[in-house]
């Protein structure tokens, strides 16, 4: 399995986490999720924006939509980064890894071959 795929492949299966345990997933990413409308929101944004880009970068033989997951991994990792400088998060080993892999994979994913 190509980086490109494994890319789209845990895109998808991070939005499918969302989807099917949004007070979980919340609660690792310290986003509230504790009533109804919380774990709707997170259903949605989280998880079903993420499994259908996840899916479509898997399913599509377009380098661009395997590249369009990448770069939509590489701006969470800037967000990251840019959230250091402004909101000072406790940056544990959780955030460092989850920033390792948002570069990671973001870079398999922009680097997909035609």
């Amino acid at each position: 399995m190509s980086l490109a795929r494994i890319s789209s492949l845990a895109m998808l299966a991070s939005g499918l986490a969302g989807v099917a345990m949004p007070t979980r997933v919340g609660a690792a990413l310290h986003v509230s999720a504790t009533d109804a409308r919380g774990r709707a929101e997170t259903r949605a944004g989280l998880g079903g924006t993420y499994a259908a880009l996840g899916a479509f970068g898997l399913l599509s033989r377009s380098p661009v939509a395997r590249r369009a997951v990448g770069v939509t991994w590489l701006g969470a990792a800037v967000a990251r980064v840019y959230a250091l400088d402004v909101d000072e998060p406790e940056a544990d080993a959780t955030y460092w890894a989850y920033l390792a892999g948002e570069v990671g994979l973001g870079l398999a994913g922009i680097l997909a071959r035609r």
